[in-house]
């Protein structure tokens, strides 16, 4: 197991990754002097798989555990189940001491981690994410939250977890499907910041899709330690952290349109960074042989680079509701080279139509 932190100053706290470091859990529970009932909020997919040994764990550390589940997918992702965890958190006893424990992909990692910021005014918790996407993405950094049929993840809060825990072996039971959209945000991560990632993710497809957790290690560690140290210098996205957003604000727009129903996040992303790289490449930022390489990987991991259907003038609609709009300014985070990427708010409408034309 290796141990990375995120340096926040007092509210910093570990990311452990590695094979079976999900018994690294009593020993985080004692670490925050946990006392009383421990919430364990997850979906009802992960419940199953999983549930019973992570409360058996939180017994071993003396305490009593109360599950607390949620419906899975994206569509549940509600203010409606902060409200339901919040009601259950009081009628198992918790209080402005307590802890509360994530587990399961964004869905339940975001709406448990936005209960846990709203109840009591605010308690602390646990990741552990148990699909690459939180792995390497949303359980690190402290964004919590849940949709609105006009935006993606338009309300929620700011508040990190006291500490995550990142098991490679949970993603042995992860479909297929959902361990496709995940990569998508690997990718992001070496287009972004580290060329020497995308490149690896180019030559090692069939053993990380394979779930080879060895292939696997690599990634989800410089994934974590990319994302770690940007939230670390911006931690609520007035600069830097916006770079996190490559393929995001197309990607957001579309899942908004199909009503989050049509597409997994990663798979949107997916759409969102063929698009960006479309518009990078219009605004003679790169050249096309980057594009190229970019939607080679994209497909290369099951992922799609074209919605023949998209409905172009809705899903811009649906992006200039994004949260990361400043005064109806769009956001676009393009790449001028693989491994390095900067903000453009000069980007007119007919720019952005013009690339999400290139998805049919």
């Amino acid at each position: 197991m290796e141990t990375l932190t995120l340096a926040l100053g007092d509210r910093g706290y570990p990311i452990h990754i590695g094979e079976n470091s999900l018994s690294q859990l009593p020993a985080e529970l004692a670490r925050l002097r946990a006392k009383g009932a421990v919430a364990v909020c997850t979906d009802a997919n992960v419940a199953e798989i999983h549930g019973e040994q992570v409360l058996g764990l939180v017994r071993s550390a003396g305490l009593a555990p109360v599950l607390c589940v949620m419906p899975a997918g994206e569509e549940a992702k509600q203010l409606a189940r902060v409200e339901e965890f919040c009601g259950m958190f009081l009628e198992a006893g918790l209080d402005r001491s307590s802890v509360v424990i994530a587990l399961g992909g964004g869905v339940p990692g975001d709406v448990a981690g936005f209960a846990a910021a709203s109840f009591m005014r605010g308690v602390r918790f646990i990741q552990i994410p148990t699909t690459i996407v939180a792995q390497v993405d949303s359980s690190v950094g402290g964004k919590t939250g849940v949709n609105h049929a006009l935006g993606k993840n338009a309300i929620g809060a700011f508040h990190q977890p006291s500490a995550v825990i990142i098991d490679l072996t949970l993603l042995k039971t992860l479909p297929e499907r959902e361990l496709h959209a995940g990569l998508a945000e690997v990718i992001k991560h070496g287009m972004i910041a580290d060329a020497s990632l995308f490149e690896y993710l180019e030559r090692q497809v069939a053993p990380i899709l394979n779930k080879d957790l060895k292939a696997l290690m690599l990634p989800v560690r410089r994934s974590c330690e990319i994302k770690a140290a940007v939230v670390a210098q911006d931690e609520r996205e007035h600069g830097m952290r916006a770079i996190l957003n490559y393929g995001h604000t197309f990607g957001h727009g579309i899942e908004a349109v199909t009503a989050y129903r049509r597409f997994l996040h990663g798979e949107a992303v997916a759409l969102g960074m063929h698009a960006a790289a479309v518009l990078a490449r219009n605004l003679e930022l790169i050249e096309q042989d980057i594009v190229d390489r970019q939607r080679a990987c994209i497909e290369a991991y099951g992922l799609p680079i074209r919605w023949p259907a998209i409905p172009v003038d809705e899903t811009l609609a649906a992006m200039k509701h994004d949260k990361k709009a400043r005064a109806g300014t769009l956001k676009f985070i393009v790449a001028d080279r693989i491994g390095h990427v900067v903000q453009r708010t000069d980007i007119s409408e007919n720019q952005a139509r013009a690339a999400l034309l290139a998805l049919r």
